[in-house]
């Protein structure tokens, strides 16, 4: 199929905007750890039972110890590190923000690629980090459109920093899932594989914090919320994610990251008629500079 990669970069980004509906909602309730250990939880049942249907094995035992190992360390990178850091992002500076702070991670790739790989950025694309950077700092500080006797939030510095550590945390499992998933590895064994080194980074580490029976005991107080994260779980680990996987096996990774950086454009009519906010033209062609410079970072 023409474009398949493309294409699934494209629905990548719906699946992401989706599932940053679901983990601000849930992030009502429940704090950005719970939220994160929760949806690697909910996603992974989930995927075993995918895997189990589509391939007659929940988790694929027999793909070979290098790919575990890629897939693995990509999965402790992007989904447990960098996902956690994204929830917080998310409480502190909701989800359109958030979002657009996300799409730094094509940068982030594309220094990862040059130090770890050799890949010489252009001067064209040192222009497109420019832009980005631009357009997303003009979007963060533009301030919403308010109605009378309403107050604006104050930003969170904090969560501007959370979410470029996403960035950060998604750009690194991006670059180290390609190397996982060389030749036609399924996409959704690929995930499984991930999910594995999450659940079980998050979960040891609950143990140790002995954070475990409060994050049962909360999942259990809020069925609400945890209807919310098993939502953002189907959007985000198990169909985004997977999607993901499949982009980069059929595109460029820069060409799939561009594209997967498209969820604050989603989230603006998103932000409008779920959340109420209000936002006025700054924050619309903000949004376009940013996306605009992404495109241009990978400009052939």
């Amino acid at each position: 199929m023409t474009f398949i990669g493309e294409i699934a970069a494209l629905f990548t980004s719906f699946c992401w905007s989706l599932s940053a509906i679901g983990f601000s909602l849930a992030g009502r309730q429940f704090s950005s750890q719970v939220i994160n250990r929760v949806r690697v939880t909910l996603a992974f049942l989930a995927l075993l039972l995918i895997n189990g249907l589509l391939y007659g094995q929940p988790i694929p035992f027999n793909a070979g110890p290098t790919r575990w190992f890629w897939l693995m360390f990509s999965g402790i990178v992007g989904l447990a590190i960098g996902d956690a850091f994204l929830f917080r992002s998310y409480q502190l500076v909701g989800p359109r923000i958030g979002l657009l702070l996300l799409s730094l991670a094509p940068i982030f790739s594309a220094a990862i690629a040059w130090m770890f790989f050799g890949e010489n950025l252009k001067a064209m694309q040192f222009v497109g980090m420019f832009i980005t950077l631009v357009g997303i700092g003009w979007v963060v500080l533009t301030r919403p459109e308010l109605q009378a006797g309403e107050e604006h939030a104050r930003l969170s510095i904090r969560g501007v920093l959370f979410g470029i550590f996403a960035a950060m945390g998604q750009a690194g499992g991006l670059v180290l899932s390609k190397q996982g998933m060389s030749g036609n590895f399924p996409p959704f064994a690929g995930t499984v594989i991930r999910m594995t080194a999450a659940i079980l980074f998050l979960w040891i580490t609950a143990i140790f914090q002995k954070q475990v029976g409060s994050t049962v005991n909360a999942a259990r107080e809020h069925p609400s919320g945890l209807g919310w994260a098993a939502f953002g779980a189907l959007f985000g680990p198990v169909i985004g994610v997977s999607s993901s996987l499949l982009a980069i096996q059929h595109a460029e990774v820069g060409v799939a990251s561009t594209l997967m950086a498209l969820p604050p454009v989603f989230m603006l009519p998103i932000s409008y008629f779920v959340f109420k906010e209000r936002f006025g033209w700054q924050s619309v062609a903000g949004t376009l500079v940013a996306i605009g410079g992404v495109a241009l970072l990978f400009l052939k």
